[in-house]
């Protein structure tokens, strides 16, 4: 069963997607919460897999508690909701840890298919929005940077599959673009995220960015 907290300071809101998420059999809503400090505190009485969060809260943002709730460990991890009319906040909720982001009017299929994507320790990259963030602010990441390691340090294959990872593709995707089994595409993404000590596909698409691997506007 994946436990989820809502997160997210309109009670109409949660109340929907608790409708949803309660319809599952693999999923139970553990927790609402109406700002990132209620949040913070609920998760320190009950255990979550995936809190879904809100970015413009009172009291405590969704960035500001995504940051202390990754910080604190691996688990739960965050999936953020947002309209994209924030596209400073979606980025900056990256940085702090989000697993992955979604647009709020997403289909309830969709939700439901990225919370046990999250749940399931991998993160979720939406392509064109993805593109569209790190194309706008590579360059302006601030000093949290995550290239702790130099390209070279990676093997050609492996910087091959990040580059793809970098342009949103899935595993199945660079797997068809590469000739190789989606499973290889498994091997050597977990060797990348093992080599540059970092958590899931966000943070090396961020990485990619930052390192100078890919630039902003190119491919």
């Amino acid at each position: 069963m994946i436990r989820v907290v809502l997160v997210d300071d309109q009670q109409l809101v949660r109340a929907g997607f608790r409708l949803v998420l309660d319809y599952q059999r693999d999923i139970t809503v553990v927790g609402e919460a109406g700002d990132g400090a209620e949040a913070l505190r609920l998760l320190r009485t009950v255990e979550a897999d995936v809190v879904v969060m809100d970015l413009r809260m009172p009291v405590l943002d969704g960035v500001a508690a995504t940051r202390q709730i990754c910080a604190a460990g691996p688990s739960p991890r965050v999936l953020v909701l947002t309209t994209f009319d924030t596209d400073e906040e979606a980025f900056a909720a990256l940085q702090a840890g989000a697993s992955g982001f979604l647009l709020k009017s997403v289909p309830p299929d969709e939700l439901l298919s990225a919370i046990r994507v999250v749940a399931g320790g991998e993160a979720v990259v939406a392509p064109r929005v993805t593109r569209s963030l790190l194309d706008r602010f590579a360059g302006r990441l601030g000093p949290e940077s995550l290239a702790r390691v130099a390209p070279e340090d990676l093997t050609d294959r492996e910087t091959e599959v990040l580059l793809l990872v970098a342009q949103g593709l899935s595993n199945a995707e660079i797997g068809g673009r590469l000739q190789v089994a989606e499973a290889t595409v498994k091997t050597h993404m977990g060797r990348i995220l093992g080599k540059l000590q970092l958590r899931d596909r966000v943070q090396a698409v961020v990485w990619a960015y930052e390192s100078g691997l890919v630039r902003p506007g190119g491919d």
